[in-house]
């Protein structure tokens, strides 16, 4: 359902509005350049996390305007039969670039840069958005909470309190990223090979006459993983002690216990002592109910027994803070092969556009491997590794520091050549392995969940200098 439908029209109407407007006004094959970027980390974090890539790559691969597509757009009476034309003989040629998915990512930087004939530059914005905004901002949450257990498992929960089918799958997938050890979502698994997890609900154990009855045949079926849910009726006088019951009897391979409710800090604690007094240390305690990472936070420090936990709507909706704020804004202009640069300009500052065909380098310190700062610079600039290089404050310029023993690397990838695709997005277990070894190039003071210290991202010299002379310009 969800990789089989023609997701072309899956659109802001307006780009098909401008779209006609070029193709019109004879601007259709004039070279763009966009930017797609973000302003503000969620949740006050240090860092966000890129994702949905390979979900964009599918829709670009795949961009094309059938016949029903066709007619439903000549019935709205607006666009010309030469646009429709255009639309039903679509290819898509633009060339791509791109963060790979897994990096950690900060504000201002472009995710993904597309370069081609201003209508499909423009046209492509509202999937990108869709796809990099969602992952990002739940790749995001789901780290903050793996962070936040201290490396007990999280499992994504929140196929049931998903906006929708693709919030689902699609979460899931970021979830994993992010660094979840699976999901509850079986069709996650099936299209995206995120293990599927999950045991029992509270309807098993009330389908049966009693607790213990419940317990014994969920083992008898499952003797190889059974985790028991004991909330049900009472945790300490009911669950608990059935389940020690029939762990003795029946000697499950892989044993464990989850708690859906009440004070999990209490209960845990009191499941454990119980547990290990009956000679079941091997066996696992899971919590489940409305986590997010303050209160796995809260609940380890106050001595929780607890293993692995399953989190659920506060992590598929990213309840704390819903939306991501990924926008996609024009850079610049061809003409006869030259570059005219393109900006926007607010009374906001952080509103304000950097022009250009750009790029993003990481530098890196070469004795501890971890990242000094992030510079933005044009297309045609390099950063030479072990040199001095000075980094500025875009804002503060005065604030200057210059560096020497590091090494750059370039974090944007070529996506599509021309309309062709030449990259090949990693499997999500390899995304999911690369991001744990990139925030562990950050700093611990960035990983702080309250005022974390903010990265360097600045500007290169030459980037200054021309955002500066556009801003000079727009004023006149």
């Amino acid at each position: 359902m969800i990789e089989h439908i023609n997701m072309t029209m899956l659109t802001d109407f307006y780009e098909l509005t401008m779209a006609n407007g070029y193709f019109e006004t004879g601007m259709s094959n004039d070279i763009a350049y966009f930017d797609m970027f973000f302003r503000k980390i969620p949740d006050g974090g240090g860092f966000a996390i890129a994702a949905g890539l390979e979900q964009m790559i599918n829709y670009l691969d795949n961009l094309k305007f059938y016949d029903r597509d066709i007619e439903y757009l000549r019935g709205k009476g607006m666009f010309s039969e030469g646009f429709l034309e255009y639309l039903r003989n679509f290819k898509f040629e633009c060339d791509v670039w791109a963060i790979p998915e897994g990096t950690p990512i900060f504000p201002g930087e472009p995710l993904v840069t597309v370069r081609g004939p201003v209508i499909q530059a423009q046209f492509v914005e509202t999937i990108m958005l869709l796809a990099i905004n969602h992952q990002s901002l739940i790749a995001t949450k789901a780290n903050r909470i793996v962070r936040a257990a201290k490396g007990r498992g999280v499992m994504e929960f929140g196929t049931r309190r998903a906006h929708g089918g693709s919030g689902a799958v699609h979460g899931a997938r970021a979830a994993y990223i992010g660094g979840c050890i699976g999901t509850a979502c079986a069709l996650a698994e099936r299209d995206f090979d995120v293990p599927a997890l999950g045991t029992m609900a509270h309807s098993w154990v009330q389908m049966f006459d009693n607790e213990y009855e419940a317990f014994k045949t969920y083992a008898s079926i499952y003797p190889e993983n059974c985790v028991l849910l004991v909330d049900t009726y009472n945790v300490i006088r009911s669950g608990i002690p059935n389940a020690i019951k029939v762990f003795k009897e029946m000697k499950p391979a892989k044993m464990g216990i989850r708690i859906d409710s009440g004070d999990v800090t209490y209960l845990t604690k009191k499941a454990r002592a119980m547990l290990d007094k009956a000679g079941l240390k091997e066996c696992s305690i899971v919590v489940s109910n409305s986590m997010d990472e303050y209160i796995i936070r809260d609940v380890i420090v106050q001595g929780a027994c607890i293993d692995s936990f399953g989190v659920g709507e506060r992590l598929i909706t990213s309840k704390s803070e819903p939306v991501f704020g990924g926008v996609y804004k024009l850079a610049g202009l061809e003409k006869d092969g030259v570059i005219i640069p393109k900006m926007k300009i607010s009374e906001n500052v952080e509103k304000i556009t950097n022009p250009g065909f750009k790029t993003v380098y990481r530098l890196f310190d070469k004795d501890s491997d971890k990242a000094i700062a992030d510079v933005i610079t044009l297309d045609h600039e390099s950063i030479p590794d072990g040199s001095e290089y000075e980094i500025f404050d875009p804002q503060i310029v005065w604030k200057r520091k210059k560096i020497s023993n590091f090494y750059a690397k370039n974090l944007r990838v070529p996506i599509f050549d021309k309309g062709v695709c030449v990259y090949k997005s990693p499997s999500i277990g390899e995304i999911r392995d690369y991001c744990k070894a990139q925030i562990d190039t950050l700093w611990e003071e960035i990983l702080r969940f309250e005022n974390p210290h903010e990265y360097y991202v600045d500007l290169s010299k030459e980037l200054w200098e021309l955002k500066h002379k556009l801003i000079e310009e727009y004023k006149e």
